[in-house]
């Protein structure tokens, strides 16, 4: 119960990571506000958290009406004396709209498609990370954690899917800066693939959708599950040197290699910058995997170069 006494919240925790997330840091104790639209998902997640003897407040919260991210905070400000230790922004809205537009270019996609995929995924994170970080610099510590992925990097999905990604990064670095001399950590988190509900209907169990890489299924299927970040999160709010990280883009590989974590289905986690990985995905090499050794991997300053901004 490394976290007993923290209070959390968990935006977007009716399904998926937010709710593999709500039920790591429950698990470890803390007291877990976590936020949806639909009643009926939130409180199965609700249940979920009770069933392993955790604390859960499930809130009804459309991350993409200000006033109701206002009254969200304002409600654990007064039932938690003013404290809010941890802050995931994982609320996302465009994962349906992202595969029934799978291979369109954005000029031939309804310009729509923009505020479905960023209106809840960036701007709400945006006002969830001010509101949160009026409480945690008044108390002088705390965490805020930003779901990214690595469409942030590279081109992925769809124009506004990268935008919105890229932004999130920058979003956990620039808060990150304003944060860092009142305790308050800031960083963006990038899962691997994961076998959320969404993705297992979408992909895994139907024919790679027109557009998508063939590669993709296979990806997933062998993906993370929906708790791995959440244990990745509990190891790093423990971490006794958090503000070294502040600012910084994490993977969950790299997470569990720090911690020495696995799945919690006992699977060790993909790496994808590992050569060991990477050469699999290239089949006139993939003969190449069992020799190569799992530490060499590519250096970030690699990927950095690799994402062609300069």
């Amino acid at each position: 119960m490394a976290l007993s006494g923290w209070v959390c919240l968990v935006t977007g925790a009716s399904r998926g990571i937010g709710r593999g997330i709500a039920l790591q840091l429950s698990e470890a104790g803390a007291t877990v506000y976590i936020t949806g639209r639909q009643e009926r998902t939130l409180k199965e997640t609700a249940a979920q958290v009770k069933e392993r003897g955790g604390n859960c407040v499930p809130v009804i919260c459309d991350s993409s009406k200000e006033e109701e991210i206002k009254e969200l905070f304002e409600q654990i400000t007064q039932e938690q004396n003013g404290r809010l230790d941890i802050l995931v922004n994982n609320a996302y809205a465009g994962v349906q709209a992202i595969f029934e537009n799978m291979g369109k270019k954005f000029w031939e996609t309804d310009p729509s498609i923009w505020d479905t995929i960023n209106n809840t995924g960036l701007r709400g994170h945006y006002f969830c990370s001010v509101y949160a970080s009026r409480i945690m610099v008044a108390q002088g510590r705390g965490l805020i954690v930003v779901i990214s992925s690595m469409g942030g990097l590279k081109y992925l999905f769809n124009v506004p899917y990268g935008v919105g990604k890229a932004a999130c990064d920058r979003l956990a670095a620039d808060t990150a800066f304003e944060l860092k001399s009142r305790g308050v950590a800031s960083v963006s988190l990038w899962p691997g693939a994961v076998q959320t509900e969404l993705v297992s209907q979408l992909i895994i169990e139907k024919d790679t959708p027109v557009g998508a890489d063939p590669k993709f299924k296979d990806v997933f299927a062998s993906g993370e599950t929906t708790e791995l970040s959440g244990r990745c999160i509990v190891e790093l709010a423990k971490d006794k040197n958090l503000m070294s990280l502040t600012g910084k883009v994490l993977m969950t590989s790299d997470l569990a290699r720090r911690y020495g974590i696995k799945d919690v289905d006992g699977r060790s986690v993909t790496d994808y910058t590992s050569f060991k990985f990477l050469v699999t995905q290239v089949p006139y090499l993939s003969w190449l995997s069992p020799v190569v050794p799992s530490f060499l991997r590519v250096p970030r300053f690699a990927l950095n170069l690799a994402s062609g901004r300069f």
